[in-house]
Order: structure tokens, then sequence, then C-alpha cells
């Protein structure tokens, strides 16, 4: 069986990735950290369980880690801004933005989550169940 390969790149073409890995999970995070990070009402993330290849500009790239978080931690493109994918060596998997995917990952949003911290204007829980957290 062949392994799935992803390909992306952050907003000015600087950086280029591929990702290696069966993809997991996909969820809408409504999280205000979220929200910061991507000046959205949600961030949308492909999880896959793989390897992360930088094809071009990894020197570019950043990663900002809310201090006070667990778990969050913001990569993106030096140049433009764009977010990229990151790796969490402790659990073998890549946390994907799902805009940065240069073509249909296959692979739909299952959810909504923090859905309690989703701000009044944006998108409803609609078509999509909804949790408060992270599901079980």
């Amino acid at each position: 069986m062949t392994t799935p390969t992803l390909t992306g790149s952050c907003l000015c073409g600087s950086v280029r990735y591929t990702i290696h890995g069966a993809p997991q999970r996909a969820f809408h995070c409504h999280c205000s950290r979220c929200r910061k990070a991507t000046g959205t009402g949600h961030a949308t993330n492909l999880f896959v369980a793989g390897t992360l290849t930088w094809d071009a500009g990894e020197a570019l790239v950043r990663q900002y880690k809310v201090p006070e978080a667990q778990r969050f931690t913001n990569a993106f493109c030096s140049t433009c801004g764009g977010r990229v994918p990151r790796a969490v060596a402790a659990s073998g998997a890549v946390i994907v933005p799902m805009g940065s995917l240069d073509s249909d990952p296959g692979f739909a949003p299952q959810a909504r989550i923090f859905q309690g911290s989703r701000a009044a204007w944006s998108c409803s829980d609609q078509a999509l169940p909804g949790f408060d957290t992270t599901p079980p």
C-alpha cells in the first residue's frame, strides 16, 4: 500500500513542504488562540500520522509557543506570515493548517471543537457536531 503524500506552501510560496502519512482527523477549532493566530473565526487543522519534510524555505519557518498553553504552537513563514505545518515529535503527528495545502487532501473536517469559545459572529455549528472542548 502506498503512503499518502500531501504537499503545501505558505502564502508567498517561499516555504514548501511534503507530508508522508495517513490523515487521522481534522477539526475546525474555535478556541480564542486559533482565532487570534488566524485572524478568522476558526482554524482548520488536519492531523497526520507521518513525517514532515521541508522542500524549500525551512530557514524562514518560525514558531511561536504560547507560554501558558500545553499544546498550542503557531508555525508560520517569516516572510508572509502564512501558517505552515509543525511536527509534534512526542506523538509522531504533523499538524497541518488545511488552508496551506496545495490540493484536496481527500479528508474533510469531522467536527467543530471548542464551540464554547466560538465568536458570536463566526460560523455556526450547522452540519457538524460541536464540542466545548477536545472530543474524546
